[in-house]
């Protein structure tokens, strides 16, 4: 099931699908999140923003707002 990166909760793994093309876009992808790549949140503030991410062995973190700006697929 398809959902933006947002909507998954702590300890979820996903599947990066698409970044979606607006100005932030390059920025994410220099990031590391290319279509494909494997993503966990590893840990959301207590106002539930901002979220930390672990992807290709580093954790970043990201705004709800640049969140919503990539989709992705859970994993089981």
């Amino acid at each position: 099931m398809q959902n933006t990166l947002e909507k998954l909760k702590r300890y979820e793994k996903a599947i990066v699908n698409y970044v979606c093309n607006n100005s932030i876009k390059q920025k994410l992808i220099d990031m590391g999140f290319i279509p494909g790549t494997q993503i966990m949140i590893s840990n959301i503030a207590p106002l539930g923003d901002p979220i930390e991410i672990c992807l290709r062995g580093y954790e970043l973190s990201l705004r709800k707002s640049e969140a919503k700006q990539i989709f992705v697929t859970k994993e089981d």
